[in-house]
């Protein structure tokens, strides 16, 4: 980010779909057609090298005699940044001389024009320098070659050389695509969290390792810069659709990246709360952010309430992980405008309303408030705030509130309803955003905070996320198999959100229901694989066949921010870390059945330094490095 490249496996840009070299949301290149001698190569193999950089192989037979081995590699190297290195190796026993076209072209387009299908005609090109320049209202385009070509076509937007190849020689050509007056894109990952790069998953079973490596590597890709205070970084939503700040998922994300470190917790915290709404008004303390569609039974709900609840919750768990005081100091203030806003909002009646005000009583949302509330008040206490008596207190009124009109019984032995209505109906269908009412957050000493749910409920919930209707073999559903309206393509009804399950892995984990979590990380490990360890945020939850592969979801972000923070979090629960910075402890509560076998983490981060664990294929955990003066609990 801000820059990202969009190609299909064949390496060659049409400039068909969404194909193209973007730029802050704009289109600067949609075309990219390489011929060789009059012909376009075959292509043979597409794959990333990095986040940040693909690499596509494709041959060409420029033999006279019939034979069917190539005599041409031409190997392409696509950047993120806007530059391409094309490469023609000759695998011939002569000398060739061949003639090398690239056609361009572009339309200048904005990202949210293409994905509805208002981009315009290709714009006329100029010929500039040593290469094409192009111009709209919109702004101006500039590609250059190296070395330069010996002809140029403007009308065509063709650039062509004369390449001469000696027997196991190779000549290569480098395009670079910016905005006229533009320089190189500085991406924040390179600088602002180089030690993400640092960890590492080793072990028994490889997909923990190539996981853990994606999962960084597109953390750091996602990165950006807030532009009026360039020392904060936050992580961008995903790409190509949200390629800027999304509020509750730059939260969450940042959340479960937290064993990486806290910058990017602290950037994310120092640019959301600048975004605070201040002075009178029942609105005052809220994180604005937009609507997001809730399904196929429940209107949209409202990201901008997430991020509230959100927001204190980081604060106090970035502080666990070792964010420095002074900066935990820094943003007590914001997490107590988000925690008098929660109290407000909620009012007398114990749940809070989703949209704010008039709107449903969903399931996650009370799960939200009711861990911001105690991990809020465990945080002012500790820094000697008052309000901690007040959001404990209200946390009981909802939790008698929760089981009263949430929990529905049935003959199954009941379920949390996905949300009560304003006029009191609950709605009983059984969603994967129940698996947040499992996470109920990190206290002191490695203790969790009380859940929303008594003993017996936990257990049925467990066993609900678990069945068939909701474990689809790669993940959580959103939405019960057997529920009305299910759609496996269906954002939230259906679908497999892959944030969702890694908060299901981590609460099952935590709650000591392992068969149930170790299902669910095995089949995400598994859709993992399927998609080259990058894990889109969200895929079909059709059920896991023989064989079989998890279908992609047409709009998911690829990377996703939560998607890759969860590929963190699923591998780092495994280990049951759960640290306590200011006490000087960590606790390991690792997941006895040791699902992956034997698992080495190293690299992490616990209160700023080093950390390393190792979980044996028995189950056992132990520090194999950490900080002077950090103690293992008990």
């Amino acid at each position: 980010m801000p820059a990202l490249a969009i190609s299909t496996d064949q390496g060659q840009l049409t400039g068909r779909g969404l194909e193209g070299f973007y730029r802050a949301g704009r289109r600067l290149l949609s075309r990219c057609q390489v011929r060789v001698a009059g012909r376009e190569p075959v292509a043979v193999q597409a794959r990333m090298v990095s986040a940040e950089c693909a690499r596509f192989v494709a041959t060409l037979r420029g033999s006279a005699d019939g034979a069917p081995d190539p005599d041409v590699v031409v190997e392409r190297t696509r950047h993120a940044d806007g530059t391409e290195r094309i490469t023609l190796r000759s695998a011939a026993t002569r000398p060739l001389r061949l003639p090398v076209e690239v056609a361009l072209g572009t339309d200048l387009a904005e990202l949210g024009a293409i994905a509805s299908g208002g981009s315009g005609p290709e714009l006329p090109a100029s010929v500039h320098d040593s290469g094409m320049r192009w111009s709209s209202p919109a702004g101006h385009c500039v590609v250059t070659a190296h070395p330069a070509p010996t002809d140029a076509l403007a009308s065509a937007g063709l650039l062509r050389w004369e390449v001469e190849l000696p027997p196991g020689g190779s000549r290569s050509v480098e395009l670079r695509v910016r905005p006229e007056g533009a320089g190189p894109v500085r991406a924040v990952g390179h600088s602002a969290a180089r030690s993400l790069a640092a960890a590492r998953a080793t072990g028994d079973d490889p997909r923990a390792r190539l996981l853990l490596d994606r999962s960084v590597q597109d953390l750091q890709a996602l990165l950006l810069r807030d532009p009026e205070h360039p020392a904060d970084v936050h992580l961008a939503a995903g790409a190509p659709w949200r390629c800027g700040l999304a509020p509750a998922e730059a939260l969450a994300a940042a959340r479960m990246a937290l064993p990486l470190g806290t910058r990017i917790a602290m950037g994310t915290l120092r640019t959301l709360a600048r975004r605070q709404l201040k002075g009178p008004g029942r609105r005052a303390g809220l994180i604005p952010g937009p609507l997001r569609d809730a399904g196929p039974h429940l209107p949209p709900g409202c990201t901008g309430v997430e991020a509230t609840l959100l927001f204190p919750v980081l604060v106090a768990e970035a502080w666990r992980w070792g964010l420095p005081e002074q900066e935990t100091e820094e943003m007590l203030p914001a997490a107590e405008r988000c925690l008098r806003w929660l109290l407000t909002a909620a009012g007398e009646g114990g749940c809070l309303p989703d949209p704010y005000p008039g709107g449903p009583r969903r399931c996650e949302t009370q799960a939200h408030a009711h861990r911001a509330a105690l991990l809020g008040a465990d945080l002012l206490e500790a820094h000697g705030r008052s309000g901690a008596t007040g959001l404990r207190q209200w946390a009981e009124r909802l939790r008698e509130a929760f089981r009263e009109e949430f929990w529905t019984a049935d003959r199954t032995g009941g379920r949390p309803a996905a949300a009560c209505l304003p006029d009191g109906r609950p709605v009983p269908l059984l969603t994967g955003s129940a698996a947040h009412l499992l996470d109920t957050g990190l206290l002191g000493s490695g203790r969790l905070a009380p859940g929303l749910l008594d003993k017996v409920q936990t257990e049925q919930l467990a066993r609900l996320l678990g069945g068939p209707a909701m474990d689809s073999g790669w993940g959580l559903r959103s939405l019960g198999a057997k529920e009305a309206a299910y759609n496996p393509f269906g954002h939230r009804g259906g679908a497999v959100r892959v944030h969702e399950s890694a908060v299901a892995v981590g609460g099952l984990a935590a709650a000591g229901y392992e068969k149930e979590a170790s299902s669910l990380l095995r089949g995400v490990l598994a859709a993992a694989e399927a998609f080259d360890h990058r894990l889109p945020e969200m895929y079909a939850g059709e059920q896991r066949t023989e064989g079989g592969a998890p279908l992609p979801h047409p709009a998911a972000c690829r990377p996703a921010a939560v998607a890759a923070a969860a590929g963190v979090q699923l591998l780092t629960a495994l280990a049951g870390i759960r640290p306590d910075a200011p006490a000087g402890t960590v606790t390991l509560r690792p997941v006895r059945s040791a699902p992956l076998g034997e698992l080495e983490l190293t690299a992490l981060r616990v209160a700023g330094a080093p950390f390393s664990v190792r979980v044996s294929r028995l189950g056992l955990a132990m520090v194999e490095e950490a900080g002077d003066g950090l103690q293992l609990g008990v």
